[in-house]
């Protein structure tokens, strides 16, 4: 944002420094323009308007902070210590090179250290690192260090398979070619047996 800023100081800013929704929308019809269309006619007139709303909620992590959803956990577990595994939890993010989506779904486990998680707090911060400008490799660390960091467990598992319209849609256009990162941290990176056990539940649970 800083670089925005610099490169162009004509342009209002919010209180947050970001441009001004103006601006967003003046962007849209720049890059309509160089596309080859005309943001005059009929059919793109509130195009730009629409995009600044869609990118609105499209990189909306950018105003959440992922402590904030994990801040509250549940120590009354009955002495549960074994793996917790939230499977297949979709989501979509865009590739911070060429700005188009990844379309994938992440398998998140831990190893409780007394305390537990909200199962929906685990798909929430999913959403909230993809939504934002990203590659797949940072997400999965992201998501993996946001739970070990505010959690505390004995180990954190993370899995993210995606396909990256960026392959699909451009350059090789290979669609259906699926990328797959891992993470592991405590347990699951010091004993294979645990990572063992994350891949078969992965492929054992339906």
């Amino acid at each position: 944002m800083d670089a925005i800023v610099k490169n162009f100081p004509h342009l209002p800013t919010s209180s947050d420094g970001r441009p001004s929704q103006k601006e967003a929308e003046d962007a849209v019809r720049v890059l309509l323009r160089w596309a080859g269309d005309d943001p005059q006619r009929e059919g793109l007139l509130d195009t730009p308007a629409r995009v600044a709303k869609a990118y609105k909620e499209l990189f909306s992590g950018y105003d959440l902070a992922a402590e904030d959803v994990l801040g509250r956990t549940f120590e009354e577990v009955g002495g549960y210590d074994d793996i917790v595994l939230v499977k297949d939890i979709p989501f979509f993010s865009h590739c911070e090179h060429h700005m188009v989506p990844i379309i994938g779904k992440a398998h998140v486990a831990y190893l409780p250290n007394g305390k537990v998680l909200g199962l929906s707090k685990i798909a929430r911060v999913v959403d909230i690192f993809g939504r934002r400008l990203q590659t797949q490799e940072t997400m999965t660390a992201q998501i993996a260090k946001a739970i070990d960091d505010t959690l505390q467990p004995r180990g954190v598992a993370v899995m993210i398979e995606a396909e990256h319209m960026c392959m699909a849609m451009r350059g090789v256009q290979k669609q259906g070619s699926t990328t797959l990162t891992t993470t592991f941290t405590g347990v699951f990176k010091t004993e294979p047996a645990e990572q063992a056990r994350f891949m078969t539940m992965l492929r054992g649970f339906k």
